[in-house]
């Protein structure tokens, strides 16, 4: 396969691209006209993404949608069809060298040896990476290890850690060499909830060092709350990215989800409610009432002032967010399940 570069004009790399306008100086990664070919299958199709620094990106799609494979072109793992990608200001085709420098990456199912221990496999690693002598290598393992809260695993067999702690071990051994950008592929696959924690902890802790972070995961509500922004990719483009708040007011239909609390009768709230313009959707379980509502933000004030006025006893008045999983079925339709 030819790598083929575009050429830019120098307009097009002041002008920056992506939700935000990043220009291209600021940008941790940069991705201009990327497409993947597999023989007659485009993987991706014209993909360009800027990300600032110290983002912590999300990256959501179908199976099949082109998220391992950019991630692939990104890590130098896959050669592109064409298009260009800079990482911290750094051609991956010009400065291979510097990029690797700079860069971690962990992928999906990262295999790791079971004869070794864990401080071992480290600082194996650590090794590679020229990280000094055996003590100075020795200091970044443990703190990579307690980055990912693993310390007390340091002199534990790998073949003995759960598959939980294998991640976050990978995930440590990614971190040895303080990258600038971190390129993470489904790391909590199979990990149960208070590994999930520990990884989402772990994540927030780089990007507050400035770290650039992209993450992929099917777990939405996982990246909903570690993300500080998203993009969807279906059929090897690009669908949306921002914060998950734009994403939802982009493709939301302007429905509100309310959730009413009271004290007394919920069905009396129902009937009250029942027939009033703007809400739908509406039952009651015990002392909550649920409806969707379309109305302005005044006309909703107006209504829970209305509702009180009418001597209901209201305790709580709140919204509920659209699942990220409506928003991604919605934006990727036709997509490959």
């Amino acid at each position: 396969m030819t790598w083929r570069r575009r050429i830019f004009f120098s307009s097009a790399r002041q002008e920056g691209c992506g939700r935000l306008g990043v220009e291209m100086s600021e940008a941790a990664v940069e991705i201009r006209d990327l497409r993947v070919d597999y023989d007659d299958f485009v993987a991706v199709n014209d993909l360009s993404l800027s990300v600032p620094r110290g983002e912590v990106m999300g990256w959501v799609g179908p199976n099949g949608a082109g998220k391992t494979t950019t991630f692939r072109a990104m890590t130098m793992l896959l050669e592109p069809t064409y298009g260009e990608i800079r990482l911290a200001g750094f051609d991956i085709v010009e400065d291979p060298r510097k990029v690797r420098k700079i860069l971690g990456y962990m992928p999906d199912m990262a295999p790791v040896p079971t004869d070794l221990k864990v401080w071992e496999f480290l600082d194996f690693h650590a090794h590679t990476h020229k990280l000094g002598s055996r003590k100075k290598r020795g200091i970044r393992v443990d703190e990579c290890l307690e980055t990912v809260n693993l310390g007390e695993k340091r002199d534990s067999f790998c073949k003995e850690l759960s598959r939980g702690q294998t991640q976050r071990v990978v995930l440590a051994k990614t971190l040895l060499h303080r990258p600038e950008v971190l390129v993470l592929d489904e790391p909590a696959s199979g990990l149960d909830p208070v590994s999930r924690r520990d990884l989402r902890k772990a994540v927030q802790h780089l990007a507050s060092e400035g770290a650039t972070v992209l993450i992929s995961s099917h777990i939405l509500s996982e990246l909903d709350e570690m993300c500080s922004s998203l993009c969807i990719l279906n059929q090897g483009r690009l669908v949306a990215n921002g914060t998950a708040a734009e994403i939802r007011a982009k493709f939301g239909d302007g429905t509100r989800r309310m959730i009413l609390e009271i004290l007394g009768d919920a069905q009396s709230l129902c009937e009250r409610l029942s027939g009033n313009p703007g809400i739908s959707n509406l039952h009651s379980e015990e002392r909550q009432v649920r409806f969707h509502f379309t109305g302005t933000l005044e006309e909703q004030s107006d209504l829970i002032r209305d509702l009180a006025a009418a001597g209901f006893k209201l305790r709580t008045f709140s919204e509920e967010q659209f699942a990220l999983e409506e928003i991604l079925e919605q934006t990727t339709e036709g997509g490959t399940a």
